[in-house]
């Protein structure tokens, strides 16, 4: 069974971990020289019901990027507004432990590998080419796995955005997102954030040395650090172009949050440079990605895949997705949960045997039938999904699914029967 995975951040590390697990060779590809995407910039484990998804996920057999994630925190535990219990990974060394993992366990990971086209049979994809440098190449496979997310191309982000940010996604140096599903003759589909088509990419970081000395010490010692804006310096209403609905509440309005994640992690999409040096502690501060990230940042949720709840794509045999190209779903762990998911369906249909769809007593389950669902109204498109906050932590606490008891996950999942499922 030879599996390809296009895309390299964690819904792809996740996806290529899970399908070698179940036997499979599997590829990589990867079209910038670092993987992990959006989560060289993220750094955010464990707030709110991301905390149960992951336990939930480790109770099923496929826990193995969080222990990875988990040994690579710089704080544990802390509490910034609306989120409790959240972890903070360092950004800055997070890349290479993860590639390590991966080629340990035999995943050949090629990095620079940009997909342009497929081979199309009558109903499966044959083979994925591109171009590596100055030389083209061909990957054939009996299944492929599509996570290279939703933001970029440039054109995007001129065209709905305030123009390319230059982002950690890096279009100018590696060539743009090409959608694998779209060149298979899928119709994708574009969320949107009110008038705005597809969101703005939620946070921006701070280079934590440009910051005041006793600022730095309150990051690396709390992790997290508040700072009250004078009323004139708040953005009345730039909260709501957030892809990130979880973070669109009051209190990010009126303080200047930081994160320490290695750097600062600004949870503001964008701030005029000259303003936010008029914040006290600020007055040095310097963007670090994106470079232009007091104009604006990357636009995203351009071009998901219409797919099952087993996350194979509508229309083609042997495509399956994750990530952002399954939907609306917002954050690291939802890219790590579905790339999990993928995988061990990749393999399942490698063998002719039939897709594992998780029962909506699960948290995973339901997330990816629910944001189906919804992906299938206007109004539902207008939404972002995440177990950290918002519409789909809502749904997990009146489910009474939300804990923080990992002896509680467990029971639940050994009872509904899905006990080492993805193992």
């Amino acid at each position: 069974m030879k599996i390809i995975v296009i895309g390299g951040g964690w819904a792809g590390c996740a996806a290529a971990v899970s399908a070698k697990k179940q036997g499979a060779d599997v590829v990589l590809l990867e079209r910038t020289d670092m993987l992990l995407g959006t989560g060289l910039v993220g750094g955010i484990m464990r707030n709110n019901g991301r905390l149960t998804a992951t336990e939930e996920l480790k109770a099923m057999g496929g826990g193995d990027i969080f222990a990875v994630i988990e040994s690579n925190f710089i704080h544990r535990d802390i509490t910034f507004p609306g989120h409790n219990h959240a972890s903070l990974y360092d950004v800055s060394t997070m890349e290479p432990k993860i590639r390590r993992f991966l080629q340990d366990l035999g995943i050949r990971v090629e990095m620079g590998c940009r997909v342009t086209d497929v081979d199309m049979g009558k109903t499966q994809i044959t083979a994925v080419m591109g171009k590596k440098a100055k030389d083209t190449f061909r990957f054939d496979a009996d299944v492929f796995i599509e996570t290279t997310g939703t933001a970029g191309p440039p054109a995007n982000c001129v065209k709905h955005g305030n123009g390319c940010a230059m982002c950690i996604l890096r279009c100018h140096s590696f060539g743009g997102r090409v959608s694998v599903a779209a060149r298979a003759g899928v119709a994708e589909i574009n969320g949107h954030k009110g008038s705005q088509t597809g969101a703005v990419s939620g946070s921006c970081k701070l280079h934590k040395e440009s910051l005041a000395r006793d600022l730095q010490k309150e990051l690396n010692e709390k992790g997290v650090a508040v700072i009250p804006l004078d009323e004139h310096l708040r953005m009345a209403g730039k909260l709501s172009l957030k892809a990130c609905q979880q973070y669109a509440i009051a209190d990010f309005e009126k303080n200047v949050i930081l994160l320490d994640t290695g750097h600062a992690k600004l949870m503001t999409p964008f701030f005029p440079l000259d303003e936010l040096r008029k914040v006290p502690g600020l007055e040095n501060a310097r963007f670090e990605d994106p470079y232009a990230g007091g104009i604006g940042n990357s636009i995203r949720y351009m071009g998901m895949s219409p797919r099952d709840d087993a996350l194979k794509v509508d229309g083609v045999d042997n495509l399956f997705c994750a990530g952002e190209k399954a939907g609306l779903m917002v954050g690291h762990t939802e890219a790590i949960c579905t790339g999990t998911l993928a995988g061990v369906n990749a393999v399942k249909q490698a063998r002719g045997k039939a897709h594992l769809v998780l029962p909506k007593d699960s948290v995973l389950g339901d997330a990816v039938a629910f944001v189906r669902q919804q992906m299938q109204t206007p109004e539902g498109l207008g939404l972002k999904f995440t177990f950290s906050g918002s519409v789909l932590f809502d749904r997990m606490k009146s489910k009474k699914m939300y804990t923080t008891d990992t002896n509680a996950v467990a029971d639940r999942i050994k009872k509904a029967g899905l006990e080492k499922i993805l193992a």
